[in-house]
């Protein structure tokens, strides 16, 4: 595997737990490889989103509105993560341009 593709695969880690958003944050960190940083943005976004949306959520006695959520994320999570496989910088439907702007020095 060359190096590019093994950077380029770090976007792809980013997507896979909070851990892995650190890990390719901090692999990401030398080479700056602008795909890369690019999708540590988003799911760093979407992680910090669903920990405290999730908190919310498990106030309601609702299992429609619990199922909502959890479908919500993962679809945002499976087009991150479809957009970091195919090598390009799509962001996230409605919260995209905000997680770019709020981590822009990442």
């Amino acid at each position: 595997m060359s190096e590019a593709s093994n950077n380029d695969s770090l976007a792809i880690v980013a997507y896979i737990t909070l851990i892995g958003t650190l890990v390719a944050f901090f692999m990401n960190k030398d080479k700056q490889n602008p795909l890369v940083s690019f999708h540590i943005r988003q799911a760093l976004g979407l992680w910090l989103l669903q920990l405290f949306l999730g908190s919310f959520i498990g106030a309601f006695d609702s299992w429609m509105v619990t199922i909502s959520f959890w479908i919500f994320f993962i679809v945002l999570f499976i087009y991150g993560i479809l957009g970091a496989a195919t090598k390009k910088m799509n962001v996230v439907p409605i919260l995209g341009p905000f997680f770019q702007k709020l981590f822009a020095s990442l």
